[in-house]
């Protein structure tokens, strides 16, 4: 079965410093089960409550309809702004909502496109929303569209390379911090390179290796890079 993720859209945004970011747009099936997913949170909690209020009477019944103005409208929106744009629905999906320029959603946001859910939702079963979605060229429906956000795939966090285990020795001179972290970079990826690949690296930084060369020069700086990562042996 091919990834759902696949037969969505990238959208490339281009932030204010210059970074350009590929959004990967959720389609409506995701977006359908992670509505479905939150559903039966809600409603399952609702339910749970209700066999505790019961026994309350008219009072409970009171309660009870205050809860589910409340989780109706404002699980999303809590979720939203402080669980990182997604809900338990969403995560469980690995979707999130952001702004249209790859921010985080804020609350005007989230409050504007939850509060519209309730015209997405007509003339029944998000039927407005559906069709919006549909024609957009970006999944968003009415809700999105006014609130200016997306509903995205949320990237899989990247886990760091362990540097490999051996001494830490500090550099024979001072390093820029973008020649720091290209060392610290050689030293994590060198492990995946070929040996003669990576003396052919090693020896473009011949000052950092006091004159050393081949396998020696590697683990010269590979001890330099541990160094810099905090390290001392």
């Amino acid at each position: 079965m091919s990834n759902p993720a696949l037969l969505d859209t990238i959208r490339h945004v281009e932030t204010p410093e210059g970074i350009t970011l590929n959004l990967r747009v959720a389609g409506p099936m995701a977006r359908a089960l992670a509505w479905a997913i939150d559903s039966l949170i809600r409603y399952g909690a609702l339910w749970g409550l209700s066999m505790g209020l019961v026994l309350l009477g008219w009072a409970g019944l009171g309660v009870w309809l205050i809860t589910l103005f409340l989780i109706e409208w404002f699980y999303p929106v809590v979720f939203e702004i402080y669980a990182d744009g997604a809900t338990l629905g969403k995560k469980a999906l690995g979707l999130q909502v952001v702004l249209a320029n790859g921010a985080p959603v804020d609350w005007p946001a989230a409050l504007i496109r939850n509060l519209l859910r309730a015209v997405d939702f007509l003339p029944a079963f998000y039927g407005f929303g559906i069709v919006a979605m549909l024609v957009s060229r970006d999944f968003q429906r009415l809700g999105d569209l006014a609130a200016g956000t997306l509903v995205i795939y949320r990237d899989p966090p990247v886990k760091p390379l362990a540097l490999p285990p051996g001494p830490a020795l500090p550099p024979p001179l001072p390093l820029s911090a973008a020649e720091q972290q290209g060392l610290i970079d050689f030293a994590e990826r060198g492990p995946v390179l070929n040996p003669e690949r990576q003396e052919e690296l090693a020896a473009l930084l011949a000052d950092c290796t006091s004159g050393l060369r081949g396998v020696a020069a590697v683990e010269r700086l590979r001890a330099h890079a541990r160094w810099l990562v905090g390290e001392r042996t």
